[in-house]
C-alpha cells in the first residue's frame, strides 16, 4: 500500500479489523423487507445501537407523508419505517454525506430467509451485498474516521424506503445533503469492483381513468369504456420512447365482466429518462397525451406519482470525486473502474441535490434482489479501507 500517510495506514488497519462480517451475518437475519414495518422497526434499533459508538447526534425520523393508488382508484396512505439520522460536528467546515439503506426487497414471506457459505468462499443471504454489507463498511470507515482524530463533519441517512423509490425519505435526503462538499452511498459494487458511474433517471406514474358503464350488447354506445381509453394513454406514450427516454407501460388495471363497459382502469407505467430534458420532455408527452385522451373518450383522467430520482450525469464535481477514488484505491492496490448503469438509487437524489456523490461504495457482490444474492467477505475490508481513505482526503481539502 505505496502513497498511503501514516494516519492513513492507520485508519486502513482500523477499518480492516472492525467486525464486519458478524454485523453482516446478524443483520441479514433480520427480515427488513420494505413492507415489514416490524422488522424495519428491529433493524432501525439495531442499526442505531451500532452507530450510536460514532459521536453527534443520533436519532429515528419519522416518514414523511406517501401515497399509494389501489387497483379501483383510491388513494391512500402508504405507511414506511422510521430513518436513521446521525449528525456529527455540523459546524466543521468541511462536511459529508454518507448514506444506505435498511430495507430489503425481500418480504416477511419470502423464502429466501438465511444465510449459508457457497463452496466459492462467497456467502449468499438476503441483503448481504444490498446493503447490509455496505452498511458495515460505512461504519467501519467512520469508526476508523474518528479513530484518527480527523476533524471532519458528517451527516449518516440511513432510510427504510430506497428499494420502492424513497418517497418517504426525500426530503430527509436533500436536507441532509445541503453544504455537503461530498457524498459517499454504500450500494453494492459489482463483483469485479467496478462502480456505477452515470445513472439514468426514473419515474413511476399511476393513471386512473373513470368512464361509465353500460351493458356491452343492449347500450354499448351510452358507455365510457376506461380500459379503452388506458391504452390509447399507453400506445401514445409508448411511441415517444427513444434511445434517450425509455417508456414501460406496465400493467392496466380494470375492467371486469365481459357484458359490461368498463368504467375504471389504472394505468401504470414507468419512464427511463437520460437527462432533465428528457423528463421535461416526457411530462409534456404526459400531459398531451391525457388531454388528448379524455377528449376524445369522455373520460375523466387523474396523474399520480412522478420523477423521484432524477438523472445522475457524470458533471465536472462527480469526476473529481471519482478521480480520488480512484487514486485512493490505486494506493490500496486496487483498480477502481466504473461503468454507466440504467439502475437508480439515492444517489440520484444526492446529485440532484447539486452534491458530488459516489454511490457504489459497498461491498463487492452480485445477483443482487434474487436468492442467488451474494457477498465476497474480502471486499468488506477493502472497500472499508477504500472509504476511510477517500474521506481523509477529502477532510484534507483533497477534493
Amino acid at each position: 500500500m505505496t502513497g498511503l500517510s501514516p494516519t492513513e495506514h492507520q485508519a486502513v488497519a482500523h477499518a480492516s479489523a472492525a467486525p464486519m462480517l458478524p454485523q453482516v451475518e446478524a443483520w441479514a437475519t433480520i427480515n427488513s423487507g420494505t413492507r415489514n414495518l416490524s422488522g424495519l422497526s428491529t433493524m432501525a434499533g439495531v442499526l442505531a445501537d451500532a452507530f450510536s459508538a460514532l459521536p453527534g447526534e443520533l436519532r429515528l425520523v419519522p416518514p414523511a407523508p406517501a401515497e399509494s393508488v389501489a387497483p379501483d382508484g383510491s388513494v391512500s396512505a402508504l405507511d414506511h419505517g422510521h430513518h436513521l439520522h446521525l449528525s456529527v460536528r455540523p459546524e466543521a467546515p468541511v462536511r459529508m454525506l454518507f448514506t444506505g439503506h435498511m430495507d430489503t426487497v425481500y418480504p416477511v414471506d419470502h423464502p429466501f430467509q438465511t444465510l449459508r457459505t457457497l463452496d466459492n468462499g462467497t456467502i449468499n443471504g438476503p441483503g448481504v451485498a444490498d446493503m447490509k454489507g455496505g452498511l458495515a463498511v460505512m461504519l467501519a470507515a467512520l469508526s476508523a474516521v474518528e479513530a484518527s482524530g480527523s476533524p471532519i463533519g458528517y451527516d449518516v441517512v440511513i432510510n427504510s424506503d430506497e428499494e420502492t423509490g424513497s418517497f418517504s425519505s426525500a426530503a430527509l435526503l436533500a436536507s441532509a445533503a445541503r453544504g455537503k462538499v461530498a457524498a459517499l452511498t454504500y450500494e453494492p459494487a459489482l463483483a469485479d469492483g467496478t462502480l456505477a458511474g452515470a445513472r439514468g433517471g426514473t419515474g413511476n406514474f399511476s393513471i386512473v381513468v373513470r368512464g361509465r358503464s353500460a351493458h356491452a350488447g343492449r347500450n354499448p354506445e351510452e358507455g365510457r369504456n376506461a380500459v379503452v381509453a388506458a391504452a390509447d394513454i399507453a400506445m401514445r406514450l409508448a411511441r415517444v420512447a427513444g434511445p434517450r427516454l425509455a417508456v414501460n407501460p406496465a400493467r392496466i388495471e380494470g375492467g371486469g365482466p365481459n357484458n359490461v363497459v368498463p368504467d375504471l382502469a389504472v394505468l401504470r407505467i414507468n419512464f427511463r429518462p437520460a437527462t432533465l430534458d428528457d423528463i421535461a420532455r416526457a411530462r409534456s408527452h404526459i400531459d398531451s397525451a391525457i388531454a388528448i385522451v379524455a377528449a376524445e373518450h369522455d373520460v375523466a383522467i387523474s396523474v399520480h406519482g412522478g420523477f423521484n430520482r432524477p438523472p445522475k450525469p457524470i458533471d465536472a464535481g462527480a469526476a473529481r470525486l471519482f478521480d480520488l477514488v480512484r487514486a485512493s484505491g490505486g494506493d490500496l492496490g486496487l483498480d477502481i473502474a466504473w461503468k454507466a448503469t440504467g439502475g437508480v438509487c439515492d444517489g440520484n437524489n444526492i446529485a440532484a441535490a447539486g452534491v458530488p456523490v459516489v454511490d457504489t461504495m459497498g461491498v463487492r457482490g452480485g445477483a443482487i434482489h434474487s436468492v442467488d444474492e451474494f457477498l465476497i467477505p474480502d471486499s468488506l475490508a477493502e472497500r472499508a479501507a477504500l472509504s476511510a481513505v477517500t474521506i481523509l482526503r477529502i477532510a484534507e481539502g483533497r477534493l
